[in-house]
């Protein structure tokens, strides 16, 4: 699993944001489009893409998109 592949994966649930807004360290929460449907679109499609299942507190507590990747890898072995 590559950072890229996951920010790239991240930013497609995404409708009005552009793929170029998303890096390693965006704080994702802060993003204006972000809200709980998107939320969960990124449950579902981290679930559909890596077979891992987040909890909500896994959200809640990832501050940038790496610390969301780092939870992702750290259950995807």
């Amino acid at each position: 699993m590559e950072l890229n592949d996951f920010i790239e994966n991240f930013a497609n649930q995404f409708d009005d944001t552009d793929v170029s807004e998303f890096k390693p360290d965006t704080e994702f929460k802060e993003m204006e489009e972000w809200t709980s449907l998107i939320a969960f679109s990124e449950i579902v499609m981290i679930k559909n893409e890596y077979g891992v299942t987040l909890k909500g507190d896994d959200i809640k507590n990832a501050k940038t998109i790496e610390d969301l990747f780092k939870v992702v890898s750290s259950r995807n072995n």
